[in-house]
């Protein structure tokens, strides 16, 4: 069996968490490739100490360079502010390895392309972080809607929503810092997981209008005084699809004042013969509408019903650690040409693309109207 070898650059919140699915790796049933962690890389010590006590891990660094030239790497994963996505995912990029990338791709439009270019350029297997469709409730969803069974489609939700700057006491952070995060603010945090979905199934706003809040403007500085922020912390963008030559209005929210909600994904889609929705507040809830001499949503509460096959009973219900494994075992069946016509990860294309959506959506703030969103007829990556 064919081994894959692993960097993580980033060991913090979601380097642990890759470095706990590969851990759990054995739990994926009949998988025809392993992955085995051999380097991690972050600035801090005290967070590398954590990974003194995986046995495979050989490399612990505090400079990635040394981990994208080694011999024992062949993939990473790469977790670190949106500032440093040029520069590292590129030099990891032509130091010969491919890379599952956080969103989103760079600070800005320019930063994506200019990324996602280099990894054409380079034949480099590249693909971004985006976990909750891997979840059963998204699987549902995104079967019914390829199965035509919806009829027209005339509308469409999708979000991603945290509660976490509920707290003005709350230290400030990289994420609500425009020079780190990028202008996009919560859009970059937070778009590429309410956009996936919708651009896999070929749903390109032509349109946007946006409503940006910046709520809470300053934080505590974690020195005794105040530091300002200066990111967008909620994005509503009312957008307009294409669906078979029809205008289609499909809203996408991001927000990180959305009280009581934490960590929510939803999406919501309905068609003149059906509808279905799903939301990670109520993980094993798919809902299934069905338009007839009686209208009526039916709930399905689905087990464990998981994209790659685990050891898992199938009368359990998932969470986070199962999507985010599933979604690496995507990016891995799919490097070695497994995927077998499952979901895959979000490409680089459709991180460039949420990336148009976003910058069209800064103009659509700034002047108050409907923005067009440019997207080129052709783009190979």
């Amino acid at each position: 069996m064919k081994t894959v070898n692993i960097g993580i650059i980033g060991g913090g919140l979601m380097g642990r968490e890759a470095a706990s699915a590969f851990g759990r790796w054995f739990a994926l049933k009949d998988f025809p490739v392993r992955v085995r962690l051999t380097a991690v890389c972050d600035l801090n010590e005290g967070i590398l100490s954590w990974y003194k006590q995986i046995d495979s891990v050989s490399l612990l660094t505090t400079d990635y360079r040394e981990l994208i030239n080694s011999d024992e790497v062949d993939v990473v994963y790469i977790a670190v502010p949106h500032n440093l996505h040029r520069e590292i995912y590129l030099d990891i990029l032509r130091a010969g390895k491919d890379l599952l990338g956080e969103k989103p791709f760079g600070i800005d439009q320019e930063a994506a392309e200019t990324i996602a270019a280099e990894a054409t350029k380079l034949g480099r297997f590249v693909r971004c972080s985006s976990e909750m469709p891997f979840l059963p409730g998204p699987q549902r969803v995104i079967a019914e809607v390829q199965s035509g069974r919806l009829g027209r489609i005339f509308e469409i939700r999708s979000g991603f929503l945290h509660a976490s700057d509920m707290n003005a006491q709350k230290p400030i952070n990289w994420k609500r810092q425009s020079q780190y995060c990028g202008e996009i603010g919560v859009m970059g945090d937070l778009g590429m997981h309410a956009l996936h979905v919708p651009l896999r199934l070929g749903w390109k706003p032509s349109k946007v209008f946006a409503q940006l809040q910046k709520i809470i403007t300053e934080r505590p500085d974690g020195k005794g005084g105040m530091a300002v922020c200066d990111t967008w912390n909620n994005a509503t963008l009312s957008t307009q699809v294409d669906i078979n030559g029809e205008q289609v209005p499909m809203q996408l929210e991001m927000k990180r004042l959305a009280p009581g909600e934490t960590n929510t994904w939803y999406i919501e889609i309905y068609g003149t013969e059906g509808g279905v929705r799903y939301s990670t507040k109520d993980t094993k809830a798919f809902w299934q509408f069905t338009n007839g001499a009686e209208q009526w949503w039916k709930r399905t509460d689905l087990g464990f019903q998981m994209p790659f096959e685990t050891i898992t009973g199938g009368i359990f219900e998932a969470g986070f650690p199962d999507c985010f494994m599933q979604m690496i075992a995507a990016y891995v069946a799919e490097r070695e040409g497994l995927l077998n016509g499952k979901f895959g990860c979000a490409t680089p294309e459709e991180a460039v693309d949420s990336h148009r959506i976003f910058k069209a959506a800064l103009l659509s703030q700034e002047s108050g109207s409907f923005v067009d969103v440019s997207f080129p007829s052709t783009l190979v990556i």
